[in-house]
Parts: structure tokens; C-alpha cells; sequence
């Protein structure tokens, strides 16, 4: 089966060696993303605009690759600080709706640029 490179300006470019997503047969793997504003490359301020604007990005490469967040199976989210865990929450309750997708949720100590997040996904397309 052959890999898709996928590939939108409406989200990020990659900040070193990957694509933004790959594409297999009818499944979607999106890179990471963080709250980086595709037009300036800059962090949104704060968590919870660093996590909208991820699931903006997502959103962005998912309809660059046919699907929508709607296609998601699994997130994994990276946090410097699990005690964002419930302003991502948050996020998520506002973005997705039941039934929700599996999901990971790790904290760890430092993410590229100085991000507080970072969501990658993967998608199902039918």
C-alpha cells in the first residue's frame, strides 16, 4: 500500500524532520501539533489558546487529508504540566462530541519551541 505525504499551509510547517501527516490506505497518521499559528510560527499565549490552536492545526491537516476531527480514534496529547489536564478537558468537551475517540494524556518535561502541548492524532477515513 502505497503512503500519502499530506500536507496543508493552513497548519504549521515542520519544525525539523517529519511531515505533517501520512496517509496509509484509509488511515491518517498527523504529527504532533502545538499552538503555533501556521501564518507566524508563533505560540499562542497560555494553555488553553496553545490547545485550541492545536486542534485548529489537527483540524487543518485532517480536511487536507479528506477526513475531519470527526475521524479520530486516538489522541495522543503530550502536557508540560498534568495540571492542565482539566482546561484540556475543557478543550476537548468544546471541540468533539460523544462518542469520544481513545485517548492518551502524558506529562512531560519539555516540548519544542516552549510549548505547553502538543496533540497528535490519528484518523479512520471511510
Amino acid at each position: 500500500m502505497a503512503r500519502q505525504i499530506i500536507y496543508t499551509d493552513d497548519a504549521p510547517a515542520a519544525v525539523g524532520t517529519y511531515s505533517q501527516a501520512i496517509k496509509i490506505g484509509n488511515t491518517v497518521y498527523i504529527s504532533g501539533q502545538l499552538g503555533l499559528d501556521p501564518k507566524t510560527m508563533q505560540l499562542k499565549e497560555g494553555f488553553t489558546a496553545q490547545a485550541e490552536q492545536a486542534f485548529d492545526n489537527l483540524a487543518a491537516i485532517a480536511k487536507a487529508a479528506g477526513g475531519t476531527l470527526d475521524d479520530v480514534v486516538k489522541f495522543n496529547v503530550s502536557l508540560t504540566d498534568l495540571n492542565d489536564f482539566g482546561a484540556l478537558n475543557e478543550v476537548f468537551d468544546a471541540r468533539l462530541s460523544a462518542p469520544y475517540p481513545a485517548r492518551a494524556a502524558v506529562q512531560v518535561a519539555a516540548l519544542p519551541k516552549g510549548g505547553e502541548v502538543e496533540i497528535e492524532a490519528i484518523l479512520h477515513l471511510e
